[in-house]
């Protein structure tokens, strides 16, 4: 059997989009379903961009569950680490857009956040043989606002230090996702002795290190390879092996920025996977490596849906040879 050389843990689910951006909640009319959570987003752009992949998530055993799967299986993403809840629902998670094509969490509808299969991941169900023959963990951060799925993440931890698999963390910082949001800084920030490379927000970065600056960011850490901060419009920074470098964004039409953070992220560990760790040291091989993942995430904000909107390797090369001289 061929085992992912990629993990995703954490949630998948549906985006119901509102029909037209730039609506209030009490205006929207119609929702479009569309394939997300974050890190089955990364898993599915892993595979597109053509790496291996797999993803480890709890769905529930309802139709929403299925059609979540098959999109996985369909995408070429291995589901052995995927886990099916025989009573809670499979979350669907509404969002509104500006006229930007910037998007806001509008809820769960009528159910309680912590109702929702994804939140019931369990540790002791996660296959430890993708761990072993794994050398990438790509982790979110929402799962640690429920006890289950939080057990899952540090035993995925576990595994990962086991095996050697590098640790990619992508804070993923959403709010509504937490019953007490509060107490989501400190859980965070007992992951970052164990992760090797860090990706977040400019706001995220203020609101955790009171600093958008990554070198800054990377030497209170200690321990990292990497630190990422990703600013939207205005690019992003990176300290990565000691090269510190900004890139600007590619100024593309956006039609939807849901999940282009995510895709970011797998252009980031798609070269990961090409140039070898070992290799960032090189400051243009690391330049060059931002660059493509700060690609991929414009590309994916072209287009709504953050799994049907992700570009191809082939694509990516495209849409840098345009941009050469950028």
């Amino acid at each position: 059997m061929n085992y992912p050389r990629v993990l995703c843990l954490g949630e998948i689910l549906f985006d119901c989009l509102a029909e037209r951006s730039g609506l209030a909640l009490e205006e929207v009319k119609s929702w479009t379903p569309y394939p997300g959570g974050a890190p089955a987003n990364v898993a599915c752009a892993l595979v597109k961009l053509g790496n291996s992949a797999g993803f480890i998530g709890a769905v529930g055993g309802d139709e929403l569950g299925n059609s979540l799967v098959q999109v996985l299986q369909e995408r070429g993403v291995d589901t052995t680490g995927v886990q099916r809840h025989p009573t809670a629902p499979t979350r669907q998670v509404y969002v509104l857009r500006n006229e930007m094509g910037d998007r806001f969490f509008a809820g769960f509808g009528d159910a309680n956040t912590a109702e929702f299969a994804d939140t019931h991941l369990i540790a002791a169900q996660i296959p430890e043989v993708l761990f072993e023959n794994a050398d990438f963990l790509v982790l979110g951060t929402l799962e640690l606002a429920y006890p289950d799925s939080r057990e899952a993440i540090e035993k995925a931890i576990e595994l990962a230090e086991k095996y050697d698999v590098k640790i990619i963390l992508d804070i993923n910082w959403r709010p509504v996702f937490w019953q007490n949001p509060q107490e989501a800084k400190s859980l965070i920030k007992k992951l970052f002795t164990k992760i090797d490379f860090l990706k977040l927000s400019e706001e995220e970065a203020q609101w955790l290190f009171e600093t958008t600056d990554a070198g800054a960011i990377t030497y209170r850490l200690h321990s990292p390879e990497g630190v990422l901060v990703t600013a939207g419009d205005k690019g992003c920074s990176y300290c990565i092996s000691e090269n510190e470098g900004k890139i600007p964004a590619f100024k593309v039409d956006i039609e939807d920025t849901t999940g282009a953070g995510d895709g970011f992220v797998a252009g980031f560990v798609s070269q990961l996977c090409k140039v070898g760790i070992q290799n960032l040291a090189d400051a243009e091989v690391t330049k060059k490596v931002v660059t493509y993942a700060s690609a991929v995430g414009a590309m994916t904000a072209m287009k709504p849906g953050a799994i049907s909107a992700q570009p191809s390797a082939a694509e990516v090369e495209a849409f840098l040879y345009l941009y050469k001289n950028y």
